[in-house]
């Protein structure tokens, strides 16, 4: 099955920056005018792009929706979520020209709407973004850009979306995010045994080349590279050559 190496771009106010374990408090900008980032990503070979609005996944609205259209427009395959709560927001990013949206709240606060629009706009169109933090020995899923806790946790979510037919898992261990401390490769192992049938993109705190070919080791079809590819420790090429 095909490995992707996916950069990620991360919008705050149409900037490129970075937060660290999703704290809105703990921002680094980085010089980078976004459309250009994406075209320097898609000329060293990435074939998809992560689009986050941060904005939007604390407000509730698209509110970078005009970059992520504009990146979207040059051609790159983008997935890209924050501030999807209803199929208005979803049809919005499809309009815009994303290949595939990322459902992180709604998909933890109504899973049976989205389980529907898995049904109606078909797997390969969503990414379900269970991000997850170890809490008292359970993988809690804390939503709305990882502010608030949910009750439901990641072992019962992931497989029931699983049998309902999903396709594509992005997960961050959120503790790692943004801390250049290496994936978490007990979680993607759990997730590779619990839920074969998910491709699982993995995300936060890859720092080297090792920690890319380890997680692909453990299971996982993709790698979310952040923080790492911003701060040059290693080139998109190099990523993908690994």
């Amino acid at each position: 099955m095909t490995f992707h190496v996916i950069p990620a771009i991360d919008l705050r106010g149409g900037q490129v920056v970075r937060l660290k374990q999703g704290d809105y408090a703990q921002q680094t900008d980085y010089p980078f005018d976004p459309v250009e980032l994406a075209s320097r990503y898609a000329a060293a070979g990435a074939g998809w792009l992560h689009l986050v609005d941060l904005d939007g996944a604390r407000s509730g609205n698209l509110d970078n929706l005009k970059v992520i259209e504009t990146i979207a427009a040059n051609g790159m395959r983008v997935q890209a979520g924050g501030g999807v709560r209803g199929e208005d927001d979803l049809r919005r990013l499809f309009d815009a020209g994303v290949r595939r949206v990322v459902l992180g709240s709604v998909a933890i606060r109504d899973p049976d709407t989205v389980a529907g629009w898995l049904g109606s706009y078909g797997a390969e169109r969503l990414t379900l973004a269970l991000d997850t933090r170890r809490i008292d020995g359970r993988w809690a899923l804390p939503s709305a850009g990882w502010t608030e806790l949910e009750a439901r946790t990641l072992d019962e979510l992931a497989p029931w979306y699983a049998a309902r037919g999903a396709r594509h898992l992005l997960c961050t261990d959120i503790d790692r995010d943004g801390m250049l401390a290496g994936f978490n490769l007990d979680l993607y192992r759990h997730l590779a045994a619990t839920v074969p049938t998910l491709a699982v993109q993995a995300s936060g705190g890859v720092r080297s080349l090792d920690d890319i070919r380890a997680a692909r080791a453990a299971g996982v079809r993709g790698v979310i590279l952040g923080r790492a590819l911003l701060e040059g420790r290693f080139t998109v090429e190099e990523a993908i050559a690994c």
